[in-house]
């Protein structure tokens, strides 16, 4: 694709600016001194910022320094004195150019069919009308993919956290029934006892402690016998 420079005019600045510092910046830019040729196109518009010459050669040295931004604005402030003006369909197709390398694709379609109503036989505005058509139709589709994956994906999420939700209803669900399940579960009763069988157990107790009683007695009289033989011998 062939894209076509921006050309600066050497347009005589209008009466109120200084002729002098425009005529400068124009012999800077064709030397290609665009930093140089800058500073002067700046003097010019402190002096007179309606300039046609000084704003629009300004926007090409700005063009040439990859400030795009800048050059953009620099011909912004021409749009509504551009559309009557005798370089009307360079203006247009300069402003396309800055605006492909914005990727500002529509306002590049624009500027450029709005060069062609002006200038039809230019054949590099047709081109970039193309050029930029095409670009504009690939980010269109870019796009339309990408919102068409966001949407998919936050169907996925959706559907992801109404899974949980649902897994997590079943879960609390189980829960409850084992709950249930477990309240409903016949409890063991406390073993009630007889008046017979709570004396029996008490006469039990006593005769062991009366056997345990006798024993240690026994073990008491051993004691004592055994040392009455020690004490004796």
């Amino acid at each position: 694709m062939v894209f076509s420079l921006l050309v600066a005019f050497g347009t005589a600045a209008s009466a109120q600016a200084d002729r002098r510092e425009v005529r400068q910046g124009n012999r800077q830019f064709r030397k290609e001194n665009w930093r140089e040729a800058d500073v002067d196109y700046r003097r010019a518009l402190l002096k007179d910022s309606t300039s046609f010459a000084a704003n629009y050669n300004l926007a090409n040295t700005l063009y040439r320094q990859s400030a795009f931004d800048e050059a953009g604005k620099s011909l912004e402030r021409l749009k509504e004195a551009a559309s009557a003006s005798v370089h009307a369909a360079d203006y247009y197709y300069n402003s396309g150019d800055v605006a492909l390398q914005k990727k500002d694709y529509a306002a590049a379609v624009e500027a450029f069919k709005q060069s062609l109503v002006r200038h039809p036989d230019d054949l590099d505005a047709k081109e970039n009308y193309i050029y930029a058509k095409k670009m504009l139709e690939n980010q269109q589709n870019q796009d339309q993919n990408q919102d068409q994956n966001q949407d998919q994906q936050n169907q996925d999420q959706n559907q992801d956290q109404n899974q949980d939700q649902q897994n997590q209803q079943d879960q609390n669900q189980d829960q409850n029934q084992n709950q249930d399940q477990q309240q409903q579960q016949p409890q063991p009763q406390e073993q009630q006892i007889s008046p017979q069988q709570a004396r029996q157990m008490l006469q039990a107790i006593q005769a062991k402690e009366k056997e345990t009683q006798d024993k240690v007695n026994k073990e008491k009289a051993a004691v004592l016998k055994s040392r009455q033989k020690d004490k004796n011998w």
